[in-house]
Order: C-alpha cells, then sequence, then structure tokens
C-alpha cells in the first residue's frame, strides 16, 4: 500500500490592478492641488468605438462603494470595480507630444486597437 502526498499548491500572485508612472503621478498631483482640489480621479472601461471598449476618466468628489482605491506613488486613484478585469496589471501615463498632451494606458489584457486609438477590445 503506497500513499502519495501532494505538497499544497502555492498560489500566484496577481499583478497590482494598476501602477502609475511618474509622469502620470506627477500630473495628477498637478490636477488634484489645483482645479480638481478635492477630488479623485475615477477610471472606468465603457463600451464605445469601433473595437467595443474604451476608457472613461470622470471626477468624484468621493469614492463610492464600487469603487477600487489604488494608491501608487502617494497618489490615490479610483477604478470602477467593472472595470478591474480589464485593467488588471495596467501602467498608467501621461504623455506630452508636439500637438497632444493625455493620460495613456498600457495595458497587457487588451488584444487590439482601432485605427483611431480611441477603443480597445480584451
Amino acid at each position: 500500500m503506497s500513499t502519495t502526498i501532494e505538497a499544497p499548491r502555492t498560489r500566484r500572485a496577481l499583478p497590482p490592478l494598476m501602477t502609475l508612472t511618474d509622469g502620470a503621478a506627477d500630473r495628477l498631483r498637478s490636477l488634484y492641488a489645483k482645479g480638481e482640489h478635492g477630488k479623485l480621479l475615477r477610471i472606468a472601461v465603457k463600451t464605445k468605438g469601433c473595437s467595443g471598449l474604451s476608457y472613461d476618466l470622470s471626477w468624484t468628489d468621493e469614492a463610492a462603494p464600487s469603487d477600487e482605491v489604488i494608491k501608487d506613488k502617494d497618489v490615490t486613484v479610483l477604478i470602477d470595480r467593472k472595470a478591474t478585469l480589464f485593467l488588471i496589471g495596467t501602467v498608467m501615463d501621461y504623455e506630452v507630444k508636439a500637438m497632444t498632451a493625455g493620460f495613456t494606458f498600457t495595458n497587457p489584457n487588451e488584444k487590439g486597437r482601432c485605427g483611431c486609438g480611441e477603443s480597445f477590445h480584451v
């Protein structure tokens, strides 16, 4: 008679829901200190565009019960809980180019983007 003992399975750690680059953190600090003082940025994913999904950024006075609170580089950002599965591992940046400036997202869950870059699919 032989018995087999299985070692307990180790769980792989999930990547952070979202991280901020230094550029994104600096820009948010600036916005929080000036025009959006006392507010928080909420990031959601909405159905929009030719690829199906789009990032939706809005300002709110406080976290809702359905928000995940992300703190990175001493900056707080809210994530709509319905968007969490689409955003796991995403890096938020702030880019300044010759004709545009804005927040960008590097999302490892994206399978593709539309030609104009406004929407994505997973």
